[in-house]
């Protein structure tokens, strides 16, 4: 017998099944082993055929039972036309990883009680008329436009509860490890041992038992991960939540390039499941879908919680230095208010954007800078283990005792990452106990292990970046502090002002929960700028109408569909010559305007330069037909999240 199989591997750069020999029957859709060349890959069969001219291999392994649901197999299909790319990374995504030869497959998910929400709150009227409007929809996709604090976990509790009732499951999907855990401990006390979770802190062995539990599964399930749970086999989903779906990190930065709330709404349609969009602020490209296709937007403005508590903002000017005469980082009413909320024993939390203990080392004397050799970016400096590293590609080098171009000792440190601010709360207030969370934190250390540790208040001070800035519910926590509020205005990317919106208004919902009285103290540059202004307000609809304008002038997302074509060399002038060639094949092709050969924002990036051209087309089928025509080795990026 014959079998045509999807092969998932990154060195199979076919464009169709291969073909293999079995002695045992398969099934569609069933999980086996392959040879590929000399090396044995796992791989998906897509069907039985007639016997080729050709001489085949023989299937090295079958698990009878590992077998994935139909609409994997057309979700892959589709992905690889949407999202052109290797046929064998695409392939990839849908397989466990790590097979061992001989397999101990732990037995399915076990028959379950229903779930019981009569445990949880009360939904407050505006949940309830939530629910209903979604549940009454006759639109299987909605985004829920829910402020911070508003109960959108509460919902998808509500709404997962009903659908499994109905004998069908649920995909969760979130964009960091550290909120895996509050959305982990929020479903197991509804749907007990129903619930699995996967995540790239996990072993490969974890992983893989989580996805064998998933194909097994006789029951309905629920699954919590990242972007990549929506690849996980899961049999007939009646329900898929994006949660925080304007997070950056749902676009997957290597082939496939695919955005995942695209792959949720395919996987909606072939499951014909309910899409939930659920985030505070959401994407302008997202809002404008669905408000010009009269999709359902559902906006919750309410608290989950009733309370008098009162949140007070202070905007400091971080221009006036006399705002900043205790620290040269930390303004007078912030430190003031972090001491106040220790006295109550509650909660502060600090963020900014920067890891690192300094982002700049140069020299004083001659203007020297430390820059990373092969990539010529800024080294930024880590005072814990006194080294210089490059956040691109990880080189690292020790922080010299004099300039190496003048001689001069005259070294300096400036503009402040976590771990000096982490130095900087040591020498205000000793004795504390502060917690930071960002890159650089040991797995030990990090949000999804010490997450007991923050809801319960052991964590005085907390310092992060942005994942510290969403999804939390912190009860103890009092004061808020951003410490550099436009360090985002100023990156060149048509994305600069969406970015800077999402973070100050995802911070600033941490306190504001009902729980206390709060503090929102932010330090800027820049006070009077609209953007900071709105976000402050949670004025979504003028900051949305505001961006609309700007990107309509200027042909960006959504009015237009964008793709990247980068080509990286060893020498600039090389990489400059093959986005030309590239650029010259492109011209011929009909609807696309082309920006560029320009050099990318970080040109050098581990030895290699890299530049880059923008496309625009009013049709995303230009773009995908134009990936067709690219010369080797010039790597296209449909839908980037930005330019840089």
């Amino acid at each position: 017998m014959y079998y045509t199989v999807l092969v998932g591997s990154q060195r199979y750069h076919g464009d169709e099944a291969l073909t293999y020999s079995s002695e045992q029957p398969l099934k569609a859709g069933q999980l086996v082993r392959v040879p590929l060349g000399k090396l044995p890959v796992i791989g998906i069969v897509t069907g039985q055929t007639t016997k080729p001219r050709f001489a085949t291999k023989p299937i090295l392994q079958s698990w009878h039972n590992l077998v994935v649901p139909g609409t994997t197999l057309l979700l892959i299909r589709w992905l690889y036309s949407y999202y052109p790319a290797p046929l064998g990374s695409v392939v990839e995504l849908f397989t466990p990883p790590v097979m061992p030869r001989v397999l101990d497959i732990t037995p399915a998910v076990a028959s379950l009680p229903k779930p019981d929400v009569q445990n949880l709150p009360k939904l407050t009227a505006q949940q309830r008329h939530a629910v209903q409007d979604i549940v009454e929809s006759p639109d299987q996709s909605i985004l829920l436009h829910g402020d911070t604090g508003t109960g959108k976990t509460r919902l998808y509790l509500e709404l997962a509860a009903k659908q499994v009732g109905q004998g069908r499951s649920v995909i969760i999907t979130t964009p960091e490890i550290g909120l895996t855990e509050p959305l982990l401990h929020a479903f197991s006390q509804v749907f007990g041992e129903r619930v699995l979770v996967t995540h790239s802190g996990m072993t490969p062995a974890q992983r893989r038992q989580q996805w064998t539990l998933v194909a097994t599964a006789d029951t309905p399930i629920v699954l919590i991960g990242p972007r990549s749970a929506l690849f996980y086999p899961v049999h007939d989903v009646g329900l898929i939540v994006v949660d925080e779906a304007h997070d950056a990190a749902y676009k997957q930065d290597q082939a496939p390039n695919y955005q995942a709330t695209r792959i949720a709404a395919k996987l909606r349609e072939l499951h014909k499941a309910t899409l939930i969009l659920g985030t505070a602020t959401p994407l302008i490209s997202d809002y404008y879908a669905f408000s010009t296709k009269n999709l359902p937007v559902i906006r919750l403005t309410d608290a989950a919680v009733e309370s008098t508590a009162k949140i007070k903002q202070i905007v400091v000017d971080s221009r006036e230095r006399d705002n900043f005469s205790r620290s040269a980082y930390l303004s007078n009413h912030l430190l003031d208010s972090i001491g106040a909320a220790l006295a109550r024993k509650e909660q502060s939390l600090l963020f900014l954007n920067r890891r690192g203990s300094a982002r700049v080392v140069l020299c004083q004397a001659c203007g020297w800078r430390a820059l990373c050799p092969r990539c010529d970016t800024a080294l930024t400096f880590h005072a814990d283990t006194h080294n210089m590293r490059c956040h691109g590609c990880d080189f690292k080098d020790t922080v010299p005792g004099a300039c190496p171009k003048c001689g001069a000792a005259e070294i300096l440190f400036k503009s402040i990452g976590t771990k000096a601010l982490e130095t900087e709360i040591a020498k205000h207030f000793p004795g504390t106990n502060v917690a930071r969370f960002d890159g650089d934190t040991h797995k030990s250390e990090s949000l999804a292990a010490r997450f007991q540790d923050l809801q319960s208040g052991d964590i005085d001070i907390v310092i992060g970046t942005q994942a510290i800035a969403k999804g939390f519910d912190l009860p103890k926590l009092s004061v808020v502090g951003v410490v550099q509020a436009d360090s985002s205005l100023s990156i060149p990317d048509y994305t600069a002002t969406e970015r800077t919106y999402q973070l100050l208004s995802q911070v600033s919902g941490r306190i504001g929960r009902g729980h206390r009285n709060g503090t929102l103290i932010v330090q800027t540059h820049n006070p009077e700028s609209p953007t900071i202004v709105q976000a402050l307000q949670k004025n979504y609809t003028e900051f949305y109408e505001q961006e609309t304008k700007e990107r309509q002038s200027y042909r960006f997302p959504p009015f237009v569909h964008l793709m990247t074509v980068t080509c990286s060399r060893s020498t600039s002038k090389a990489a400059e010559a093959a986005c030309i060639k590239a650029r010259q094949i492109l011209l011929t092709l009909p609807g696309i305007a082309i920006d560029g050969p320009t050099p990318r924002f970080i040109e050098k990036v581990n030895g290699k330069y890299a530049w880059h051209l923008i496309i625009r087309a009013k049709s995303r089928g230009r773009l995908t037909d134009a990936i067709k025509q690219l010369p080797a080795g010039c790597i296209p990026n449909l839908d980037p999240t930005d330019l840089l």
